[in-house]
């Protein structure tokens, strides 16, 4: 099975799409689901992110065939392109680093949203999800995935937009997924 956790309706809504999900809630979270695909909708924070997470967790006996994911949009500097895909390695939140697995892609996750180049990618829900995950050791694959959106441009991020930026990524997505 795979378990998604995303922050926004527009994120979710290009898988929603192409895998033909069903709508439901889970607890107080709306929720899409397959035979194969369970999605969550966390809304932005990580606390709200930890709490979707977990709500997967708790709902489903985890397999080692089981994989995590962790989707959505995030600010980026210039170095990344608008549209592009990266795989997280290292998680950064509140000065501490947390690796995930090898490769260079550090995320930076913050409370607010950013509008300064202060870090080269920044999310506000990774750290939740992480920590969800990272504390069941039943849990053998998870992911952290990021579409840049903007270059610390919040105000420009519009649900169209997010929608069409995570959709064009779910075949590479799955190529990720399937690796």
């Amino acid at each position: 099975m795979t378990y998604i956790v995303v922050a926004l309706k527009s994120e979710a809504q290009a898988f929603v799409d192409k895998y033909k999900l069903h709508k439901s809630k889970l607890d107080s979270f709306t929720y899409f689901y397959s035979d194969s695909i369970k999605l969550i909708i966390s809304n932005i924070g990580v606390d709200n992110s930890r709490n979707a997470t977990q709500t997967l967790i708790n709902q489903y006996d985890i397999t080692d065939e089981d994989l995590y994911l962790n989707i959505g949009i995030c600010g980026a500097s210039p170095l990344f392109e608008i549209g592009s895909l990266i795989e997280i390695n290292t998680l950064r939140y509140k000065d501490i680093s947390y690796k995930i697995n090898d490769g260079k892609n550090i995320i930076t996750c913050v409370d607010e949203a950013m509008s300064e180049d202060t870090y080269n990618i920044v999310d506000m829900e990774s750290f939740g999800f992480y920590d969800a995950v990272i504390h069941n050791p039943a849990i053998k694959q998870f992911h952290i995935l990021k579409i840049v959106s903007d270059h610390f441009e919040p105000q420009t991020v519009t649900k169209d937009a997010t929608k069409k930026l995570i959709f064009n990524k779910i075949d590479a997505i799955n190529k990720i997924i399937n690796s």
